[in-house]
């Protein structure tokens, strides 16, 4: 029998004692929660002005000649315009018909925080691509003819949601995820939401750096700490906003090498990491970031050390399902803070000195709104009326002091 589009149509007559069974949203917006905002950037260029170089003429035994004085140089770094970001949701005009008819111990009563969720979805997804890059997801195995890749991060798939699968020498393509194996990290995909069929993926493989991009952010991502912090070299970009990074040390971020690091030796190559960022940077990064995989090694590190660590009374806190922070004495004033979060890769480790960090938006995450104050747009079509949300988010991330902080990099243990 043809009727029109309902979602929730499987439950509307049966009787539920307890609420919907859903899967808890895990935080994943650390960044968000700390960066420095700006809400005031309307659009145009953004101006990024710093001092490329400083009066350096000194002397010993007589006076700088006056034609050979260093001067003060400063320098115009130019953001040229917004990135933005957007999310949709729809819902069924015959779902909303009937939600009054439907009984408060039915499970109806959830429209009003499905919009608020997927916010904070959108939220944890723009942190992740802030702190890591366009990817979200990395191939551990080869993939497969049947459609199945196995990545780092299964945790931070949807079922149904539209992927780019890429590598340094194939052409992207596109996929909607169809199951989710936690256990073993195997996403499957096929080339349409519904139906369809399996997405060969067989030509995408480790060996050539096979990621996972949500839909367009290859291409159109926000600028993120992780190429703003390593040089080119080291899998960075090689200028900030318009300014190439090797013409000043103001725009390089300490680099350390960290393909050495183990399990047991973690904490103190992290001290070591930080002496050499404290003696070559201008800044005083206190918040070691990382990922809970690091995180795990530093607290058995500092377990089975018996007392090499200085741990702060009380400094241990914990966000639930966000991320957890230790501080250990330090060189740094008031100690070293490391912080474990769920959305930082395992293969680098920031040192972070917030004053970095700012994000330029108009007005932040909102839901679009029509000329008219509407925050929907209606559709119809012969299987119902339906009503699309927009969420959307512009600016960009701008690291307007890089050589205050450090980095990390190449850890693989």
């Amino acid at each position: 029998m043809a009727e029109t589009t309902r979602t929730f149509s499987t439950m509307l007559n049966d009787y539920l004692t307890n609420d919907l069974l859903k899967e808890e949203l895990i935080k994943r917006d650390y960044l968000l929660n700390k960066i420095e905002k700006d809400d005031g950037w309307k659009g145009g260029p953004l101006i990024v002005p710093f001092k490329g170089a400083g009066a350096s003429s000194i002397v010993f035994g007589s006076l700088t000649a006056s034609t050979d004085i260093a001067e003060d140089v400063y320098v115009r770094g130019e953001v040229a315009s917004q990135k933005e970001a957007w999310g949709t949701m729809v819902f069924n005009h015959r779902d909303l018909m009937e939600h009054d008819k439907v009984s408060e111990q039915n499970f109806l009563k959830i429209l009003p925080g499905a919009i608020e969720e997927f916010m904070d979805y959108m939220k944890n997804v723009v942190s992740t691509n802030l702190l890591n890059g366009a990817h979200f997801a990395k191939a551990t195995a080869d993939g497969d003819a049947s459609g199945n890749l196995t990545v780092d991060r299964p945790d931070r798939f949807m079922i149904g949601q539209k992927c780019s699968i890429d590598d340094d020498n194939s052409s992207p393509v596109t996929g909607y995820v169809r199951t989710i194996i936690m256990d073993t990290g195997v996403i499957t995909f096929y080339d349409a939401r519904t139906g369809g069929s399996v997405v060969n993926l067989s030509g995408y493989t480790t060996a050539q750096n096979a990621k996972v991009y949500h839909d367009g952010s290859q291409s159109n991502s926000f600028s993120n700490v992780r190429d703003a912090l390593l040089s080119a070299a080291n899998g960075g970009s090689s200028a900030l906003y318009g300014q190439t990074k090797t013409a000043y040390p103001y725009l390089q971020a300490i680099n350390v090498l960290g393909s050495d690091i183990t399990a047991a030796n973690i904490m103190g190559k992290i001290f070591d990491a930080l002496t050499t960022i404290r003696q070559r940077g201008k800044g005083n990064p206190v918040d070691v970031v990382m990922s809970y995989k690091t995180f795990a090694s530093c607290i058995k590190s500092i377990e089975t050390s018996k007392g090499a660590f200085n741990v702060s009374p009380g400094s241990t806190k914990a966000s639930q399902y966000g991320w957890t922070e230790l501080e250990v004495g330090s060189v740094a004033k008031g100690g070293l803070k490391l912080v474990g979060v769920q959305e930082m890769d395992d293969d680098v480790i920031f040192f972070i000195d917030w004053r970095a960090l700012k994000f330029h938006s108009n007005g932040f995450f909102r839901k679009r709104k029509s000329p008219d104050g509407d925050e929907y747009f209606e559709v119809r079509a012969t299987t119902g009326y339906s009503y699309i949300v927009d969420m959307c988010l512009f600016g960009e991330l701008v690291v307007i002091r890089p050589s205050y902080c450090g980095v990390l990099h190449t850890i693989s243990y």
